[in-house]
């Protein structure tokens, strides 16, 4: 199946950005129709049947001209002013014709004079969407979702680099326990002996004198009056040394953590670089990618190049959306969030990702 070159790429439309370009399509439609009533009353003739052929006639092609234009599109002046667009669920492709006359049928029956009751209920079927996907009933009659295709605006990230980047996450920080540091200490030596070695005139002096060191000798003293040379301090044998247990040198490296992710059809691996998942992932021109995970959706949810994940300069995994039109969502000891594209969100030990209908755990080793 060919993709559209811009095909699941956009976050799903939010509901109130959908009922604004919906009122506005509305109204532009009803001034148009009410216009033609009143120029036919007030030029043509003062009739009411020829009012009323007038009005019904500007109503059908109103709705034909503005279906039409959906269905080649994807977009209407409503969306066009709010940043949105109708497209093929699965493909974001344009929806073509057929499909956009019957949603646009569905939807003028649901604003007849109800008291918004029919408006209501198709809201509510979006607002309870399994899929998390805001699709309701004459979204799924016509195979149709709403995208918000607005640019995203990024305001202090000027990084070029599309990989994983290093970010500083206080709750991660808290919650990943800081490794280990191994001291590595010598009972026999104390810190003022590592700073100061002995001299012989040293090893000579008691212990407990804390005089200052006598006055040289005159120089007309007897060479033979000099006072011996004092013995070499005893060393201990094996037997008194004291134990000790072996420790790596100063300076040996710790070895980093080994990161682990299993996915729910299986397959599991340990992290060794930047991972791209999708129906069908593919790299950027120059990106350099350790794994291609893809991963069959039953319902399309899943995106060509989804989401990445990855280690971060500091060792910790890092994953961010790609701009997928269902969203990642971080599930993490029970509570969701749902995660902004392009923003990378650190990681820990037992999150569990979901790319639309495919989720992933990530676990640590050693």
């Amino acid at each position: 199946m060919t993709q559209h070159p811009q095909a699941m790429t956009y976050p799903v439309a939010e509901l109130e950005r959908r009922f604004a370009a919906f009122a506005i399509d509305r109204l532009l439609a009803w001034t148009l129709v009410a216009g033609v009533g009143v120029a036919t009353a007030l030029v043509v003739s003062d009739d009411l049947w020829t009012v009323v052929g007038a009005v019904a006639g500007a109503t059908v092609l109103v709705w034909v001209v503005m279906a039409v234009v959906a269905g080649l599109t994807g977009s209407s002046p409503g969306k066009a002013m709010t940043g949105l667009r109708v497209v093929h669920h699965g493909t974001g492709t344009p929806i073509g014709v057929g499909p956009a006359l019957l949603r646009s049928l569905v939807l003028g029956l649901a604003g007849l004079p109800t008291f918004g009751i029919g408006i209501a209920t198709l809201a509510w079927t979006a607002v309870e969407d399994r899929s998390r996907q805001r699709r309701g009933w004459h979204d799924h009659l016509t195979g149709t979702v709403v995208v918000d295709v607005r640019p995203v605006v990024e305001v202090a990230d000027t990084a070029v680099d599309d990989g994983p980047r290093h970010i500083v996450n206080l709750t991660a920080m808290r919650l990943v326990p800081a490794p280990p540091v191994e001291q590595v200490r010598t009972p026999e030596r104390s810190e003022h002996s590592v700073r100061r070695q002995p001299l012989p005139a040293d090893l000579a002096r008691p212990a407990s004198a804390s005089a200052p060191a006598p006055a040289p000798a005159p120089a007309q003293a007897s060479p033979a009056r000099r006072a011996p040379a004092p013995p070499a301090p005893a060393r201990p044998t094996p037997a008194q040394a004291p134990p000790q247990a072996w420790s790596p040198p100063p300076g040996t490296p710790m070895a980093p953590p080994r990161w682990r992710v299993h996915f729910d059809n299986g397959e599991s691996f340990v992290i060794a670089g930047l991972a791209l998942v999708g129906r069908r992932p593919e790299p950027r021109s120059g990106e350099q990618v350790a794994h291609l995970v893809p991963l069959a959706s039953a319902d399309m949810s899943v995106s060509k190049t989804h989401a990445q994940f990855g280690p971060a300069p500091d060792g910790t995994i890092v994953v961010m959306d790609r701009g997928s039109t269902n969203g990642t969502v971080l599930v993490r000891q029970g509570v969701s969030r749902q995660l902004a594209p392009g923003k990378p969100a650190a990681l820990v030990d037992g999150d569990k990702v979901v790319y639309g209908d495919r989720e992933m755990v990530l676990s640590r080793e050693g």
